[in-house]
């Protein structure tokens, strides 16, 4: 499992998504986020996760690289608002690149919905820290050994996209919900993005498969592809949601019978 929590992250949705990837040599993340899909699959020859934002693909690289010393900062660091207040006033174009990538971590496990934009601090007098910091080594030490043979880029997706692009290739492709481009940060990702990502995908030499919120516009720009619905949910303000998404594909995914259902066990 992905050892983050990220907003728009794919733990749940994963069940449906990881049956439904076909053969492939080379795999390719084009919006990993916290690489839920990465983390539940099988290990492919070749695995590469792109992100455009340079702090989450700075800790995925330092917990690659560097584990034992990205583990010692959290030695004397408390979970407290004035801690969690203090990394996120901390400009990180003056940090090293462990510091950024502390800082990031514990932003994003002391905050409320794992995001990096605007963070706020999770505290509830319901349940204890979700952010145990004596666990920090024995939790990461899984994604360390898994990321060891993984390759992490920090492209666009267009440049991602065209620089992997082969007939061996598989993508996975998470971007952005529709109507919530700027969950992510403002400038990053935009409206006529969809149009642009559409007209990529239908020129690939690769299979792809991408997941996304289900919307009438969704629908209208992918029809020429394979559309699939699955179910899932999602928490908002502490509370389930259920949720339809839409599984976008240019092939048909080959399913024993189990993989049939979809991620709450509803007949499709």
């Amino acid at each position: 499992m992905s050892f983050l929590k990220y907003a728009g992250g794919k733990s749940r949705l994963a069940k449906a998504i990881v049956p439904r990837i076909p053969e492939h040599t080379c795999y390719c993340e084009v919006f990993a986020g916290a690489a839920w899909i990465l983390f539940k699959k099988q290990e492919s020859k070749v695995e590469i996760i792109n992100d455009i934002n340079s702090e989450l693909v700075t800790l995925y690289r330092v917990v690659k690289n560097h584990l034992d010393e990205f583990v010692r900062y959290f030695r004397w660091i408390l979970v407290s608002r004035e801690e969690f207040e203090r990394f996120k006033a901390q400009g990180p174009e003056d940090l090293t690149d462990i510091q950024r990538a502390v800082r990031c971590y514990y932003l994003i496990r002391a905050g409320y919905d794992g995001s990096l934009v605007n963070p706020r601090f999770l505290i509830t007098p319901r349940s204890r820290p979700q952010f145990n910091l004596l666990r920090i080594e024995e939790n990461l030490t899984e994604a360390h050994l898994r990321l060891s043979r993984v390759y992490i880029e920090n492209k666009p997706y267009a440049d991602f996209i065209a620089r992997y692009d082969n007939p061996h290739t598989f993508f996975y492709v998470d971007p952005p919900y529709f109507n919530y481009e700027n969950c992510y940060g403002a400038g990053i990702f935009f409206r006529d993005d969809f149009r642009k990502l559409r007209d990529i995908l239908k020129g690939v030499q690769g299979k792809f498969m991408m997941s996304i919120n289900d919307v009438p516009e969704i629908r209208e720009l992918f029809k020429d592809f394979n559309i699939e619905e699955v179910s899932t949910n999602y928490t908002l303000s502490g509370k389930w949601k259920a949720a339809r998404e839409l599984l976008v594909m240019n092939y048909v995914p080959v399913l024993n019978d189990e993989a049939r259902f979809d991620v709450d066990g509803g007949g499709k």
